[in-house]
């Protein structure tokens, strides 16, 4: 049997108002949502489907992983969100220099503390407008 580990199919995220990150993740971000299902609702990553749940130990909320979602203008991006209401932990930087692309993000919240991203894959030598 190969095992093929390259793609993830769903991530899951704890939270402490489940109506209140659908509002997030629905709205705010624009993600589509899948489903329902009691405290559990289910959003469409391209392909990557992401599970908000009720968390089980409200104090480990804040310790959840970030999740980095891929954008094509982080600039554009940034300013959309904040039209939408999120707030950004900080302004684009650009993180690293890769051989064929620079790599930059912008960081920001959820409603439960969780840290975000959004990142960019830009041409060498891109700067943010």
């Amino acid at each position: 049997m190969l095992l093929n580990l390259n793609q993830i199919g769903q991530i899951a995220l704890a939270v402490g108002d489940v109506d209140r990150a659908e509002t997030f993740y629905g709205t705010q971000l624009g993600l589509r949502k899948l489903y329902r299902f009691g405290d559990l609702t289910f959003f469409d990553c391209a392909g990557v489907r992401l599970m908000i749940e009720k968390a089980h130990e409200p104090d480990a909320i804040g310790r959840a992983s970030v999740i980095y979602f891929r954008c094509a203008d982080i600039a554009l991006t940034v300013r959309e969100l904040e039209r939408r209401g999120v707030s950004f932990v900080d302004r684009p930087n650009l993180i690293a220099k890769m051989d064929d692309h620079d790599l930059w993000m912008a960081f920001f919240k959820d409603p439960d503390g969780h840290l975000l991203a959004v990142m960019q894959e830009a041409p060498k030598g891109y700067t943010p407008a």
